[in-house]
Formats: structure tokens, C-alpha cells, sequence
């Protein structure tokens, strides 16, 4: 009887806790699938858990392995696509250029045709076809405008291929910013750290002394 009524009551207290852990899992696993790496640094620190040390007073955070090596994942991820983004915008302009040299190119030559020829007679054979003069001109100039409409195209793809580099140069500087600030604070509480820890050795290091010299006297 003892033991059921015992039950009954820890019973909700354990879907309590569990439900709790649940909602914490998820939202942990959220925040550190999205966001910028600032946030999900700033995340991963809040979410830490604090703790002081009773000897010394100096306060610690505690964070989960398995968070932190997501978080540098992340960190890795976000470079690997900062760097695939920009190798292939440089691709994509590299390949326009060859383009709109190219119609420069044809436009140039199509020009300097067009300077010959109106200084011929009227009647002009066009691959063995004898045309007029003004016909021959408007398929010249349909030629010339087409090119020139394809030339626009190739030039505005180019300035687009140039934002889309400027955004993959920004978005790589932000986030090798991210990453080095990010390592700097790294360094930083380690040797924090570092320096907490010697001089705990180092007191510890005086009270044995001061306890050995005691027991000698």
C-alpha cells in the first residue's frame, strides 16, 4: 500500500523532469542547427550551466561535449561554404568574360565590315545572293542588334556574377571575423585557466611547505 501510494506520487514528478529535459534537448538542438555562429556561440554560452568553485569563489561554466563539437562543425561548415560559394562565382565570372570578349570581338569585326560595305555599289552579292544596298544594311543591323542585345545580357550576368563575389568575400570575411574572435575569447579563458590553476598550486604548494616547517619545529 506503502509502496503505490509512493508511486502515485513520483510518478508525475518524473514526467515532469522528463518532459523538461525534452523541451530543453529540442530547443538546444534548434538553436544550434540555425542562426549565425555568433548566436550559436552566444547560445551555447548562456545555455551553459555556472557553477562556483567553494575554495576559491571563481566562477565556471560547464558545456556539454557533444554541443561543443557541434558548434565547431558548424564553424568548419559555414567556412567550407563561404569558400565553395566563392570559387564557384569566381568560375561563373571568369567564364562570362571569355563571353563578352568574345562578342567584343565578333561586334568589332561585324563594325568594320559594315564600313567596307557601305562604300560599295548598290547592288552587293552576299554569298552569291545579289541583294540591295538597303536590304543588305537591315540584316547587318539586325545581326549588329541582336549581337548588341546578347553582349547587354552577358555584361549584366557579369555584374551579377560581381555582387554574387562581393556577397561570398563579405560572407567569408564575417565569418573567419566570427571564427578568430571566437578563438581569441578561446584562448583567453584558457588561460585564464591556466594562470587559476598555477596559483592554486602555488598555494597549495606554501601551505605544505608552511606545514612541513611547522612539524619540524
Amino acid at each position: 500500500m506503502k509502496l503505490t501510494k509512493f508511486l502515485i506520487s513520483f510518478l508525475p514528478i518524473l514526467f515532469i523532469s522528463l518532459l523538461t529535459y525534452s523541451q530543453e534537448t529540442d530547443e538546444e538542438k534548434a538553436s544550434l542547427d540555425g542562426g549565425t555562429v555568433e548566436s550559436q556561440f552566444e547560445y551555447l554560452f548562456q545555455k551553459s550551466p555556472k557553477w562556483t568553485d567553494p575554495k576559491t569563489g571563481q566562477q565556471y561554466r560547464t558545456i556539454k561535449i557533444n554541443n561543443l563539437l557541434k558548434f565547431r562543425n558548424n564553424v568548419y561548415d559555414s567556412l567550407k561554404l563561404g569558400r565553395n560559394i566563392y570559387n564557384e562565382s569566381q568560375t561563373v565570372v571568369s567564364s562570362q568574360k571569355s563571353r563578352i570578349d568574345s562578342l567584343n570581338v565578333q561586334l568589332a569585326s561585324i563594325n568594320n565590315n559594315l564600313d567596307a560595305v557601305t562604300k560599295e555599289k548598290d547592288s552587293i552579292s552576299l554569298l552569291g545572293i545579289q541583294m540591295s544596298k538597303g536590304g543588305y544594311n537591315a540584316l547587318l543591323w539586325s545581326i549588329i542588334v541582336g549581337l548588341t542585345a546578347a553582349l547587354l545580357f552577358f555584361i549584366a550576368k557579369f555584374k551579377n556574377s560581381n555582387a554574387i563575389t562581393v556577397e561570398a568575400k563579405k560572407a567569408k570575411s564575417e565569418i573567419e571575423e566570427e571564427y578568430e574572435n571566437h578563438r581569441q575569447r578561446a584562448l583567453e579563458r584558457e588561460q585564464k585557466l591556466r594562470r587559476e590553476l598555477q596559483d592554486e598550486l602555488n598555494k597549495q604548494k606554501y601551505a605544505n611547505q608552511a606545514a612541513s616547517k611547522k612539524s619540524e619545529k
